[in-house]
């Protein structure tokens, strides 16, 4: 699988966990040059509080169109050092 925006693949990875239609990278498959840590976070009921990345290509930021869960519930310990993404990045096989 591949995590794509502006035509620059972001994370690159055979080994995604899927929840909820949401394909969740290992963080060492992330091109770590365009992603920037933000403030936001934001908590689901059950896999508990999430953390952002912007992603950052050339000029131009996508906000927040990055997500992991530090310290994921015990339910969600699957996506544990995993990220996943959504605001147009586009997820392939």
């Amino acid at each position: 699988m591949r995590a794509i925006w502006n035509d620059t693949v972001l994370a690159e990875s055979d080994d995604t966990v899927v929840v909820e239609n949401n394909h969740y990278f290992p963080a060492e498959s992330l091109h770590h040059e365009f992603f920037r840590e933000t403030a936001n976070h934001t908590v689901c009921p059950w896999k508990g509080t999430a953390s952002y990345y912007d992603v950052v290509v050339g000029n131009d930021t996508n906000p927040n169109a990055a997500w992991y869960y530090p310290t994921p519930s015990a339910a969600a310990q699957q996506i544990t050092g995993r990220v996943a993404f959504w605001k147009g990045v586009r997820v392939e096989a």
